[in-house]
C-alpha cells in the first residue's frame, strides 16, 4: 500500500512540477510580448521594462521551486536532508524573493516619482524591507553555521561520513 502512494504522490509532484514550470514560461512569454508590443519611447516604457524584468525574476524563482520539486521530491529518496542543503536551498529562495521585492519596490518608485511624489514612502518600505530579509538571511546563514559544524563534528566521532560535496 506504502509503494501505491509514493507512486500517487509523485505524480502530483511531477504533476505541479510540470504546472509550474508551464506557468514560469508563459510569464517569461509574456513579459518580453508586453514590452515588444508596447514598444514606444514615453515614460511608460521603463515602467513597463521594470515589470517585465520583476515578473522574470519571479518566473525564474517558480523555475527554481519546480526543480527543488523535481529534484528533492522525485528524483532523490525521502531521507532527512543534511543543514548545509536546508541552509543552502533557504538562501536560494531569500535571494530570490528579495529580489523580487527589490524590483517591485523599484518600479513602485518610478511610478510614484513620475505621478505622485506623496506616494514615495510606500515603495521605499519595499525596498527597506529586502534589505531587512537580506540582512535576516545573512543572520540565519551565520547561526546555521554553527549547526553544521555540530552535525559535522557529531558524524566524525561516530565515525559516518557527512553530506559534504
Amino acid at each position: 500500500m506504502q509503494h501505491i502512494f509514493d507512486k500517487i504522490i509523485t505524480a502530483i509532484y511531477s504533476f505541479a512540477a510540470f504546472l509550474l514550470l508551464c506557468i514560469a514560461l508563459l510569464t517569461m512569454g509574456w513579459s518580453v510580448w508586453e514590452i515588444v508590443i508596447h514598444f514606444n519611447f514615453d515614460k511608460e516604457m521603463t515602467a513597463r521594462i521594470l515589470q517585465s524584468i520583476g515578473a522574470i525574476v519571479i518566473s525564474i524563482a517558480i523555475v527554481d521551486v519546480a526543480k527543488y520539486m523535481f529534484e528533492e521530491e522525485i528524483c532523490r529518496s525521502k531521507e532527512l536532508r543534511s543543514p548545509e542543503e536546508a541552509r543552502q536551498t533557504l538562501t536560494k529562495i531569500f535571494v530570490i524573493i528579495s529580489i523580487a521585492v527589490s524590483l517591485e519596490g523599484l518600479v513602485y518608485i518610478f511610478k510614484a516619482g513620475t505621478k505622485d511624489v506623496s506616494l514615495l514612502p510606500y515603495p521605499a518600505l519595499l525596498i527597506i524591507v529586502s534589505v531587512l530579509a537580506m540582512i535576516g538571511l545573512g543572520v540565519y546563514q551565520k547561526l546555521s553555521i554553527k549547526t553544521e559544524i555540530e552535525v559535522d563534528n557529531k558524524a566524525d566521532r561516530k565515525g559516518g561520513k557527512t553530506n559534504k560535496k
